[in-house]
């Protein structure tokens, strides 16, 4: 008989996490007819514009059950200790975050926003992870429009190593690094895809997938909820433009990965960070796709097989609706 298990292992070799979370190999895939997440189901309010939906398959729980007993060695384990949200962004199924109407995009950071301070509160919660999956080469099982928001019982090794590198960086200046990168990538010009009052977006200069776009604020902002009314308001214009871009790029609806990075929750002082959120599109052609292969899986160098300043041209030249609805 198969146990369930959901725990953290230690890996001493990379020194991180792993969570351990057995019962979500039982995740299915969505009927033709049916969809938990649209009014109707039972599973969800018969009206809603935005909406917070508790895991089915958490990855971390605040119930999370004790590992088993181990003797101190090299193998170190934790409880799981956490909470998995789904964010619904609109109850029509076909909706897109692309095609949301721009006030419906601004009630959707608001509830980010809400949900990343409750969680944030609480003692046990160090990092508070907002993130998109989009398309089923991404490996979505639920097309119905929705992110996730994973609460941390520690802080995720790609944001420690940005962590990092931003205190390094402003002990030997006395800048941002992010700002720097923003300052830089505004002087250059040649990958910036659009800005506006608050947010500057581009394909970094050191991009790792072909169309990866990052958008910063242009103030020091550690948070969403340092942002003021005019920031919501143009965090949530250019989000669309963006992933207008995107869709206008090959004549469909585009798959990526979004995540926020932001400042953990630990209460410990982070005014060295920055705010911004990048994307991860798996396309590098119409017909071809970004693997992840074994220089980038096994060495952790990935492989750019394009141009950044070339990519950054051909997205910024990419019309959208003008009014951005």
């Amino acid at each position: 008989m198969k146990r369930t298990r959901s725990e953290l292992r230690w890996n001493p070799i990379l020194e991180e996490w792993v969570a351990i979370a057995t019962h979500r190999q039982n995740r299915p895939q969505m009927p033709e007819n049916y969809c938990p997440f649209c009014p109707g189901s039972g599973k969800v309010p018969d009206d809603y514009n935005v909406y917070i939906y508790p895991n089915d398959f958490p990855t971390f729980s605040l119930s999370s059950p004790k590992p088993e007993n181990r003797r101190p060695n090299l193998y170190k384990v934790k409880k799981s200790v956490g909470v998995c949200d789904v964010v619904l962004y609109h109850p029509d199924h076909l909706m897109t975050l692309a095609d949301m109407e721009i006030p419906r995009i601004v009630e959707l950071i608001g509830l980010w926003s809400m949900r990343f301070q409750k969680l944030g509160e609480r003692e046990e919660i160090k990092y508070v992870f907002i993130f998109e999956n989009k398309g089923d080469v991404i490996g979505v099982t639920m097309p119905h429009p929705h992110g996730q928001i994973y609460a941390f019982p520690y802080i995720p090794p790609v944001i420690e190593r940005e962590l990092k590198s931003a205190k390094g960086y402003v002990k030997r200046k006395p800048n941002c690094l992010f700002c720097d990168i923003l300052n830089e990538e505004k002087r250059e010009g040649k990958r910036k895809i659009v800005e506006n009052r608050s947010f500057f977006a581009f394909i970094p200069f050191f991009a790792r997938y072909p169309y990866e776009v990052h958008i910063m604020s242009k103030n020091h902002v550690l948070t969403l909820l340092d942002f003021s009314e005019n920031m919501i308001e143009d965090f949530a214009h250019i989000l669309k433009i963006v992933l207008q871009k995107y869709d206008n790029l090959f004549g469909f609806s585009f798959p990526y990965m979004m995540v926020m990075h932001q400042a953990p929750t630990d209460g410990k002082d982070y005014s060295f960070y920055h705010f911004h959120v990048e994307f991860y599109p798996p396309y590098r052609s119409r017909e071809k796709l970004k693997y992840l292969a074994g220089c980038e899986m096994g060495a952790g160098t990935f492989i750019n097989d394009t141009l950044p300043e070339e990519r950054a041209q051909e997205l910024r030249e990419i019309s959208i609706r003008s009014d951005g609805s």
